[in-house]
């Protein structure tokens, strides 16, 4: 038995090495030995199989709209002058055409419409996937300028009252007023919780608290009738942002909110919570 096992060893073990795997294991013994001992090679093979697979998936499955794209992961922590080569990145697949758009064109759908619902449908399908997309790649995609890009989603979220998972958001880079308006009214008007907030709006756990610390100086200061410019040196912030917060208290004025109410509100923290960033932990 140990015999008839040991020929089947030999007659068929060396086929089982017929794969990529094998070849690129056989490469790097023959042109790379200075890599070290099996062990060591067999690591190297198996990351770079992997990366293989994932940047190069199977398109027969693909429908006619779709294609692969790779773009950074969502896990990746941002930091000043990371370049993407430092980067983690992650392919998804993505509809560029969704499989209802002809029929609603059809239909009269406006095609400025259809854009920025073609924006919205890519960023959730590569956050979905583990991805986090740029305006930059948005605009590759969608063949126009970052700006038009912008005021896509600008619009998109305004009008949905939603933020839409993209670098920007989830890696806190380069928020805007209506993030601003989203999270403030989420935290101080629909009284959600920090994490809740946190979630909803793919903003980290410190970056919910920073909007909530830099809003209650703002608050403060503007019930004490300080100006702009002096609001902006007793907290420590531009003159710009100062503004988008001014014009947010002005909007919730207008609709009646009791500012006071709000002032002396403290934003409720889920107990036993884990402050890590969500899906980025």
């Amino acid at each position: 038995m140990k015999q008839a096992s040991s020929n089947s060893e030999l007659v068929y073990g060396p086929q089982a090495n017929k794969t990529f795997s094998g070849a690129l294991g056989s490469f790097f013994a023959e042109q790379c030995p200075q890599i070290g001992g099996d062990l060591a090679r067999q690591a190297l093979v198996n990351a770079i199989f992997k990366m293989v697979t994932d940047f190069f998936p199977e398109t027969s499955h693909l429908r006619p709209g779709q294609t692969t794209w790779v773009t950074m992961s969502k896990d990746e922590k941002s930091s000043y002058g990371k370049s993407i080569a430092q980067s983690r990145l992650v392919s998804v697949v993505i509809d560029i055409i969704a499989k209802d758009d002809a029929l609603e064109r059809q239909n009269g759908k406006k095609v400025i419409d259809m854009r920025q619902d073609a924006c919205a449908r890519i960023c959730k399908q590569v956050y979905e996937q583990g991805g986090c997309i740029t305006l930059a790649e948005l605009s590759l995609i969608l063949k126009t300028t970052q700006d038009t890009i912008s005021r896509y989603i600008y619009a998109w979220e305004k009008e949905h009252n939603e933020i839409l998972p993209r670098r920007g958001t989830i890696h806190d880079m380069g928020p805007t007023l209506t993030h601003k308006k989203i999270i403030i009214e989420s935290l101080f008007i629909d009284r959600k919780s920090v994490q809740q907030t946190s979630r909803e709006t793919f903003h980290s756990y410190d970056a919910i608290q920073r909007y909530i610390g830099t809003f209650k100086k703002v608050l403060l200061c503007f019930r004490k009738k300080l100006s702009k410019e002096e609001i902006s040196a007793a907290t420590g912030h531009t003159p710009k942002l100062i503004q988008q917060y001014l014009d947010l208290i002005d909007e919730f004025q207008t609709r009646g909110i009791n500012i006071e109410q709000i002032e002396n509100y403290d934003a409720t923290i889920e107990p036993h919570y884990n402050t890590n960033p969500p899906n980025q932990s």
